[in-house]
């Protein structure tokens, strides 16, 4: 179950493009998560305006700011900061902006603590992510043990369910000849993950000149 958030403006930017950063159907980079989490009164907030920019135009807003995301601006101190903070750590620039789309399993923004259960997911938007995946112009997925089990439990991404092998720092749960899907720890974990999470981060910025 989870609260859809109270914000008409930010329902109505996920109606119209339902993911963040580029379009993911064109992206070389997805990176796969739960749902889109923001405070209750984000409204109100110092980066609002710049959040809303950031979901017209997420590749835009990174060239224009210098960050990814609007959490990473100076003067955003709530949560989700941690997450973007260990994401930059990857080595992305602006000019991979086209390149890189985050696309949640919920279609939805939503408020406070979630936990996602199978009928909170949109048959529509599970289609968009598989094609996003198997048959867009991706050649990095990366998922979370959270985001995979839930994803498993679909039906829908029966490929992800099979022998798991490493490489390096990182899980391989699918390859062909035009993509890999990773298994990675949640850019939100630190503490005792903190050294293999720099770890994958390191080896997804690698992965960054072979895209």
């Amino acid at each position: 179950m989870y609260r859809i958030h109270p914000s008409t403006i930010l329902r109505e930017l996920f109606a119209r493009k339902p993911y963040q950063g580029a379009d993911p159907c064109a992206a070389r980079f997805l990176f796969i998560g739960l749902d889109a989490n923001y405070a209750a009164s984000i409204e109100s907030g110092p980066i609002f305006e710049a959040l809303v920019d950031y979901h017209r135009d997420g590749p835009a807003f990174w060239r224009r700011h210098g960050v990814h995301h609007p959490f990473l601006l100076p003067h955003y101190r709530g949560d989700g900061r941690r997450y973007h903070r260990n994401f930059a750590r990857i080595g992305f620039e602006p000019r991979h902006a086209e390149q890189v789309s985050f696309l949640e399993l919920l279609h939805v923004p939503t408020v406070g603590r979630n936990s996602l259960a199978l009928e909170d997911l949109d048959g529509e938007h599970l289609a968009t992510l598989r094609r996003a995946i198997f048959h867009g112009s991706a050649q990095f997925v990366f998922v979370s043990a959270g985001v995979l089990r839930l994803m498993v439990a679909t039906g829908m991404f029966g490929e992800l369910n099979g022998a798991r092998r490493a490489r390096g720092a990182l899980s391989v749960l699918f390859e062909d000849d035009r993509r890999t899907v990773f298994l990675h720890l949640h850019f939100s974990n630190y503490g005792k993950f903190e050294q293999p999470l720099q770890a994958q981060a390191r080896e997804i910025g690698g992965l960054v000149g072979a895209a």
